[in-house]
């Protein structure tokens, strides 16, 4: 998801240009075009990536209720690195438009898979 989104696309065109990523910086002190992966996830030296991450890892994508409680923390704390660069409207619309994608996709997923298995179960 990040390579085809505009942060990423930013990263591909930019990366090797020294001025506009200068790895010889420690993250916190370096002021890129567009956030890496590590901006987003390490944020603060953390590297505990799961930390700044939009899922449990105990949590399956497609099974995870993001409107539980146990979310509102962890939401909260991925807007905020969102609010570095951006509005919190803008973070709150985006977590909105996330939580619609990885419900589809999960759907899309479960329906996948019961295809190849029907398949499989007709020798296919």
């Amino acid at each position: 998801a990040y390579d085809i989104g505009l942060h990423g696309l930013v990263y591909q065109v930019n990366k090797w240009d020294p001025k506009q990523f200068d790895w010889d910086k420690k993250l916190a002190d370096a002021d890129y075009v567009g956030p890496t992966c590590q901006y987003c996830h390490m944020r603060g030296g953390h590297h505990n990536v799961q930390r700044f991450g939009t899922v449990y890892t105990s949590m399956g994508m497609s099974m995870a209720d993001r409107g539980a409680p146990i979310w509102k923390e962890k939401r909260d704390r991925w807007a905020s690195v969102c609010d570095d660069c951006h509005s919190p409207r803008f973070a709150k619309e985006n977590l909105q438009a996330l939580d619609e994608s990885v419900k589809d996709a999960g759907l899309k997923y479960r329906e996948t898979f019961k295809v190849a298995e029907d398949l499989l179960k007709d020798g296919v």
